[in-house]
């Protein structure tokens, strides 16, 4: 029997697993289906460290964000951004500055619904409907334009959402064609599947991979150095580059959950050389 809630947008199917509801459910939020749960938990059977990836992604999440509101950066779009849950990127923005602009971005009706209910009252972030791989409908979009001040330096975040882009669709060129606008001292913040690091958890990998070509969102792992090789000349990574998402800037009292190479995350900086819109 198909499940049945009001909170559900007109058209959406929910009797197909969706990557952003799947991606809430493992990091423990309420706004999936049985479906999706289903599909999680084949998915965790195969690749049992899979929740700690999940877990390791949204944690660098966090301290990429505070660290990018350390530098003085006040504008985040976050493309792909899913199903709200702890420790959205607004909130911790918001705490460095109450004034902080967020822009969330993504595909799912749903994630959208959800997040616009979260933001009520919150003048500062909002949310659109919109596709990575449409990304003038994102730079341009009303609402971005309204927000966001592009003659100062912008954050866009891609985490864990660039690896359901597979190389047809142009990564490196959609990457490209999203920084164009951006002023020098912007960032591109990155996280993405690579492969496990023995031949058995790159297998168990696989299986869970193979499980993820039966949805609408097929996923593309790629190595450290395919990673690097997304950016183009018009950003450079800053240190330490590309790296498991554990080893990026860990926080000192974190309690250290193991190192997952398999969550590889990167910043890059927009060069000077392609300042100015």
């Amino acid at each position: 029997m198909t499940e049945s809630y009001g909170w559900v947008p007109e058209g959406v199917d929910i009797s197909v697993p969706d990557a952003s509801r799947v991606y809430d459910y493992a990091l423990g939020g309420v706004h999936n289906f049985a479906v999706d749960r289903e599909f999680w938990h084949r998915a965790e059977k195969m690749f049992p460290t899979a929740r700690l990836v999940a877990r390791a992604n949204r944690a660098f999440l966090g301290r990429a964000v505070r660290h990018l509101s350390e530098l003085g950066v006040r504008q985040f779009l976050d493309i792909g951004s899913g199903i709200p849950t702890l420790g959205n990127v607004h909130e911790v923005a918001q705490e460095a500055d109450p004034e902080a602009r967020v822009m969330y971005v993504d595909i799912d009706p749903i994630a959208v619904q959800q997040s616009r209910s979260l933001l009520t009252g919150n003048p500062y972030a909002r949310v659109i409907e919109a596709d990575l791989r449409k990304p003038d409908g994102i730079l341009y979009h009303p609402e971005v334009l309204d927000l966001f001040d592009f003659s100062e330096p912008v954050a866009v975040l891609t985490v864990a959402v660039l690896h359901f882009v597979p190389d047809g669709d142009d990564p490196v060129g959609l990457l490209h064609r999203l920084g164009e606008p951006l002023v020098s001292s912007s960032y591109l913040v990155i996280s993405h599947l690579g492969p496990d690091a023995t031949p058995e958890g790159r297998e168990a990998q696989e299986q869970a991979r193979r499980l993820y070509e039966k949805t609408p969102t097929p996923v593309v792992i790629r190595t450290r150095e395919q990673v690097a090789a997304l950016l183009d000349d018009s950003f450079e990574l800053v240190e330490p580059g590309v790296v498991s998402a554990t080893e990026w800037r860990p926080d000192p009292d974190e309690s250290g959950d193991p190192p997952q190479p398999t969550a590889l995350v990167a910043l890059a900086r927009k060069r000077n050389r392609d300042a100015g819109r």
